[in-house]
């Protein structure tokens, strides 16, 4: 019969267990190189297995033999993803992705084993595509704010300066292209104001967000 002292040891053990192999978040920018960071103890002979926990699991690069075996590697990854060969002997089988994709989120999945023993690690990566470049102009009574190359799926908003009580007639729309990154589009009905204004356009995501702004006489009415 298993003692309760001994019952108290596997229970904190298995809670330290769960504690050291939560997953790690990383944030990766699109089309940019990036870090999955994956460490073990280090030990001869090491064996070092990636893989994308999707859908189905993808085998996105393998080491052993003291070299990269990648006869098996997903096609979607070649040629994209590196170790730090002359950090593998110290326990580093973090992983370098270059030319990051939208299809590249995911749950990834880090297996490395020597002849202390195996190890995993879990890392979700979230792609960003920031804002970048917002595009405002005016046509008669309509201004009309874009911008393009954006993820995940970002928000627009107006404002004036003076501020204005005035319900903005606006349409907005959202687009999505082949390569996941989206576009978005509004338009603004202007009315007159009866004094100048400063009409401000917001595009936000979570990472970041930008502002562009243009100047309406009250003449032009």
């Amino acid at each position: 019969m298993i003692s309760l002292s001994l019952c108290l040891l596997l229970f904190f053990v298995l809670c330290l267990k769960t504690v050291v192999r939560g997953d790690t978040d990383v944030s990766c920018v699109f089309m940019e190189s990036c870090m999955l960071p994956c460490s073990f103890q280090g030990g001869a002979n090491p064996v070092i297995h990636w893989f994308l926990l999707n859908r189905k699991e993808l085998h996105v690069h393998s080491y052993y033999h003291n070299q990269d075996q990648l006869s098996l590697q997903d096609q979607h990854f070649k040629p994209r993803t590196s170790l730090f060969k002359d950090q593998i002997s110290r326990g580093n089988a973090s992983l370098q992705l270059t030319g990051v994709k939208v299809q590249d989120q995911g749950r990834y999945r880090c297996f490395t084993s020597t002849v202390t023993g195996d190890k995993e690690s879990f890392i979700n990566l979230k792609v960003d595509a920031p804002v970048n470049k917002i595009h405002i102009q005016q046509v008669k009574n309509n201004i009309t704010c874009s911008s393009e190359g954006i993820y995940p799926e970002p928000e627009l908003t107006w404002s004036t300066n003076p501020p204005s009580n005035m319900t903005f007639s606006t349409t907005t729309r959202v687009q999505q292209t082949e390569q996941q990154l989206y576009s978005i589009s509004s338009s603004l009905i202007l009315s007159d104001p009866g004094t100048d204004v400063v009409y401000s356009c917001t595009i936000s995501t979570r990472r970041n967000n930008g502002t562009a702004t243009l100047f309406v006489s009250s003449k032009s009415f």
